[in-house]
C-alpha cells in the first residue's frame, strides 16, 4: 500500500487530486508512514498548499530529519519565519540532530542577516560549515558584504560546479564584474566541470565590462563543450555584442535561438536601446506583442530611450501611457527610468510628478531626481531632496550606499555622506570604501580621502581608479603618473577607465608628453578600444597646451567619427587661447551633432566678446533667442556646519546678507588696492564699463567666498583671479571647485599654476 499511495501521490497534479490520496491514505491507516508523509508535504508546498503543509507535518507524531528537512525547505517560500520557527522547534523540542540539509534550508530561508550568521555558527559547532551543501548557502547569505563570502568560500578546499556558480553569481549581483570574470577564469583553470547555468551567468558581469574579447572567448569555449545553441547561454551573448556595440551578431544570435521568450526579446530590446537603435528596439517591442508574450518592467525598462533621449520625449509619454494600461508603471525600476528620462529631457515637472505618484521609491529614484534637479541648475531643490531622502527609513545595501554617496560627491554634501556611513557601520565593505574616497576627493576633503585609501587593505581596480581620478580632479598629474605606475608594479590590470582617469590628470597638468605614451600603451599593450572620452582628453591635453592646429589634425585623424565630445573640447580651448578661427569649425560641427545644447552657443558669443567681436557675439546670441533656447543660471554651493548654503549672481536672500556684503566690499576695496581688476570683457557689450563690474563683483562664487570667511574654515568654491587676491590678503586656504578640478589657493598662488 506505501508503494502504491506514493505512486498516486506522484501522479496527482492539484491539491483536490492530493486531498482524495490523503483520504485514502487515513481510510487505510497509513497516515503516520512518514515515507507516505514526506512525499504527500512535498507535492503540497509544490501546488502551493503551505496550510495543509503543516498541518500534515503537526499531525505526524514521531517526524523524521527528513520530514523536519522537507517542511525547512517548503516554508522558505513563506513571507514569515516559518522555516526559522521549524528549525527552533527541532532544536529546542526533538532529540533529532539537524543534519547539512537541514543547516542549508534555514540558512536559505533566513529572513535576515544577522540570523543567517547565527545559523552559521549552529553549523560549525555541529561539523557543517565545510560541506559543500552548506557552503553554498552561505556564500549566497554572505553577499550584503563580499569578504564574508570569500572566506567562507576560501575554506573549502574541494569545491563544485554549484559552490562556484553561486559564487560567480553572488558577485554578479553585487556588481563586481571583474571579479567574478576572474573567479569564472580560475573555475576553467582549475579544471571544474562547467555547465551551461555556468556561462549563462558569467555573461552579464562580460556584458557590463564591455569586453568583447572576454566574450568571444566564452563563445568559443561554449561551442566546444557544445552549450552555444543553449537558449540562455545565447541570449547572455547577445547581451555582451549589444553591450559593446555590435548589433548585427547580436542580430544573427537572436536568430539562432530555439525557443524566443520574454527574457530574449528583453535583452535585445534594451541592447538595441542603450546603442541608439530606438526605432528598432520599438519594432522587437512590437514584434514581442504580436507574439502574445506579456511584458514585464524589465521589458519597459529596456525599451525607456534613457542612454539617448533626446528626441524621444513623445516616446517616452507613449511608454508612460502604456505602463500604466499594463500596470507596469508602478514598479519601482520602470518609474525611476522614466523620471531619470524626463530628468535628462529638462521636463522637471513631469520627473517630479511620476516620483511623487510612485508608491515605491528605491534609491535609485531619489539619485535620478537628485541628479535631475542639479543637472537643470536647481541645486536648491536637489539638495532639499536629498536631506528628505536622508530623512526616509531605508534598508539599505553597500549598493544603495555607494548610489547615495555618488549623489553626496555630485551635490558637494560631505556632512552628510560621513553621517551616513558612520551611522550604518559600513566601512569595511570595499565598494563603500571606493565610494567614500571618491566623495572625499569629489568634496575637496583630499587628505582624508589619501589617508582612507592607504588605510584600505584590499583595494580593487576600481579603487585605484578612483585615487587617480582624485589626482588629476586636484590637479597632482605627476603624482597620478607615479600612482598608475605603482599600481601595475602591483599586478593590478587598468581598465578603460584607469587610462581616462590617467588621460584626464595629464590634461591638467600639461603632460603632453606623457599623454601619448599612455595612449599608445592602452591601445598596443593593453588592447583597450578607446572610448569618445579618451579621444576627448587627448584633445583636451593639446588645447590646453595651446597646440590647437595639432589637436585639430588629432580629431581629423580619428578612426570613429568624433562626436560633441571632442569637438566640444577643442572649443574649450579655443576659449582659453582666444582663437576665433578654429571656434568656427569646432561650433559648425557642435551645432550640427548637438544643436539643442546652449552652452556651445555661450561659449562662442564668449569667444567673439573676449576678442571684442560684440557684433558677432549679439548675432550668436540673437540665434539663440530665435531657436527658443536658455542658459540655466549658475549657482555656487558652500556647506557651513553641515547645511548647505547656495548662492546665484546678485542673491540678497541668505540671513547673514548685510555681513556677506560688507565683507565683500571691503575685500574688493583690498583688492583694488593690490592691482586687481574684474575681468569684465566676456559680460554683455551694450552694459556700461562701471555696471559691469558691479555685476562682477556680485557673482556668486564671491558671495559664497565671503560667508565662508565670516564664518568657517576655507571652503570650496570659484572665481580664480578674484581668489589668487583673496587667500593672500586673508593668508587663508581656499580650496575651490569649478566645472572640472579643483583649485588650492594660498598665498595667491594657485595649485593648477594658472594652467586651466
Amino acid at each position: 500500500m506505501i508503494r502504491g499511495g506514493i505512486s498516486r501521490i506522484n501522479k496527482a497534479c492539484t491539491f483536490p487530486h492530493l486531498a482524495e490520496t490523503h483520504a485514502q491514505l487515513i481510510r487505510n491507516g497509513y497516515q503516520h508512514g512518514l515515507a507516505t508523509v514526506t512525499k504527500l508535504a512535498q507535492k503540497l508546498f509544490d501546488v502551493g498548499a503551505t496550510r495543509h503543509a503543516r498541518a500534515l507535518f503537526f499531525s505526524v507524531p514521531k517526524p523524521d530529519i527528513f520530514l523536519f528537512n522537507v517542511l525547512i525547505k517548503g516554508f522558505s517560500f513563506s513571507p514569515d519565519a516559518s522555516s526559522i520557527s521549524l528549525y527552533t522547534h527541532l532544536r529546542k523540542n526533538t532529540t533529532l540532530s539537524p543534519d547539512n540539509f537541514t543547516y542549508a534550508f534555514a540558512i536559505n530561508a533566513s529572513p535576515d542577516d544577522n540570523l543567517g550568521m547565527c545559523l552559521h555558527a549552529h553549523a560549525v559547532v555541529d561539523g557543517f560549515d565545510s560541506n559543500l551543501f552548506v557552503a553554498s548557502a552561505l556564500v549566497d547569505l554572505y553577499f550584503f558584504a563580499v569578504g564574508y563570502a570569500r572566506k567562507v568560500f576560501d575554506k573549502i578546499p574541494e569545491r563544485d560546479t554549484v559552490l562556484w556558480n553561486t559564487m560567480i553569481t553572488g558577485l554578479v549581483r553585487n556588481c563586481s564584474y571583474d571579479d567574478s570574470v576572474q573567479g569564472f577564469k580560475d573555475m576553467v583553470a582549475r579544471g571544474v566541470r562547467l555547465e551551461s547555468i555556468t556561462l549563462a551567468t558569467v555573461l552579464p558581469a562580460v556584458a557590463e565590462m564591455q569586453e568583447v574579447k572576454v566574450g568571444m572567448g566564452i563563445q568559443c569555449l561554449a561551442l566546444k563543450l557544445g552549450f552555444h545553441f543553449d537558449d540562455y547561454v545565447l541570449t547572455g551573448l547577445i547581451s555582451v555584442f549589444l553591450k559593446c556595440g555590435d548589433v548585427d551578431t547580436a542580430r544573427l544570435l537572436f536568430g539562432m535561438i530555439r525557443k524566443l521568450d520574454l527574457v530574449s526579446y528583453n535583452a535585445m530590446i534594451s541592447g538595441l536601446s542603450c546603442n541608439g537603435e530606438t526605432e528598432c528596439a520599438v519594432n522587437f517591442f512590437r514584434e514581442l506583442l504580436v507574439s502574445g508574450q506579456r511584458v514585464s518592467s524589465s521589458t519597459m525598462v529596456g525599451l525607456i530611450p534613457v542612454s539617448s533621449p533626446f528626441g524621444h520625449l513623445h516616446l517616452a509619454c507613449c511608454i508612460q501611457g502604456f505602463c500604466v494600461k499594463s500596470g507596469t508603471v508602478l514598479h519601482p525600476s520602470v518609474s525611476t527610468a522614466l523620471t531619470t528620462i524626463y530628468s535628462r529631457l529638462n521636463e522637471i515637472d513631469l520627473a517630479r510628478q511620476l516620483f511623487d505618484e510612485s508608491l515605491e521609491k528605491p534609491v535609485a529614484a531619489w539619485n535620478a531626481l537628485i541628479s535631475g534637479y542639479t543637472q537643470n541648475g536647481l541645486t536648491e531643490m536637489a539638495i532639499s531632496l536629498f536631506q528628505e531622502m536622508m530623512a526616509t527609513e531605508f534598508t539599505l545595501n553597500p549598493v544603495m550606499i555607494t548610489s547615495i554617496l555618488s549623489a553626496c560627491a555630485q551635490l558637494g554634501a560631505l556632512s552628510f555622506g560621513k553621517t551616513l556611513i558612520k551611522s550604518k557601520n559600513l566601512e569595511q565593505n570595499i565598494y563603500v570604501l571606493t565610494a567614500l574616497i571618491d566623495m572625499y576627493a569629489k568634496c575637496g576633503n583630499i587628505s582624508e580621502a589619501w589617508q582612507l585609501f592607504d588605510l584600505t587593505s584590499e583595494k580593487n581596480t576600481v579603487t585605484w581608479n578612483t585615487r587617480i581620478f582624485g589626482y588629476g580632479l586636484h590637479g597632482y598629474g605627476h603624482e597620478a603618473l607615479k600612482l598608475f605606475n605603482e599600481m601595475l608594479h602591483l599586478g593590478f590590470q587598468p581598465s578603460s577607465v584607469t587610462f581616462l582617469s590617467v588621460l584626464y590628470a595629464c590634461s591638467h597638468a600639461g603632460l603632453v608628453r606623457e599623454r601619448d605614451e599612455i595612449f599608445h600603451a592602452m591601445v598596443n599593450k593593453y588592447k583597450i578600444e578607446p572610448l569618445a572620452e579618451h579621444y576627448a582628453c587627448m584633445v583636451d591635453i593639446l588645447g590646453r597646451a595651446g597646440q590647437l592646429e595639432k589637436a585639430l589634425e588629432f580629431i581629423r585623424r580619428m578612426p570613429v567619427e568624433p562626436g560633441p565630445a571632442v569637438w566640444g573640447t577643442l572649443l574649450g580651448a579655443c576659449m582659453i587661447h582666444k582663437d576665433t578661427n578654429l571656434a568656427r569649425v569646432a561650433s559648425e560641427r557642435l551645432f550640427e551633432l548637438d544643436p539643442g545644447n546652449v552652452g556651445y552657443y555661450v561659449l562662442l558669443s564668449n569667444i567673439y566678446s573676449v576678442e571684442r567681436n560684440f557684433r558677432k557675439a549679439a548675432s550668436v546670441r540673437e540665434v539663440v533667442k530665435k531657436i527658443n533656447l536658455s542658459k540655466t543660471p549658475g549657482c555656487t554651493v558652500i556647506e557651513v556646519n553641515g547645511t548647505p548654503n547656495i548662492f546665484v549672481c546678485g542673491d540678497r536672500s541668505h540671513s547673514q546678507t548685510t555681513a556677506i556684503y560688507a565683507k565683500l566690499e571691503e575685500l574688493t576695496g583690498k583688492m583694488r588696492e593690490m592691482g586687481y581688476q574684474s575681468e569684465t570683457v566676456t559680460a554683455l557689450h551694450d552694459v556700461e564699463e562701471e555696471e559691469k563690474e558691479l555685476m562682477f563683483n556680485v557673482l556668486s562664487e564671491k558671495l559664497a567666498i565671503a560667508l565662508g570667511l565670516i564664518t568657517t574654515e576655507p571652503v570650496c568654491l570659484d572665481c580664480h583671479a578674484a581668489t589668487k587676491f583673496i587667500s593672500k590678503i586673508t593668508e587663508r586656504v581656499i580650496v575651490v571647485r569649478d566645472a572640472n578640478r579643483f583649485h588650492h589657493f594660498k598665498d595667491g598662488i594657485c595649485s593648477c599654476g594658472d594652467y586651466w
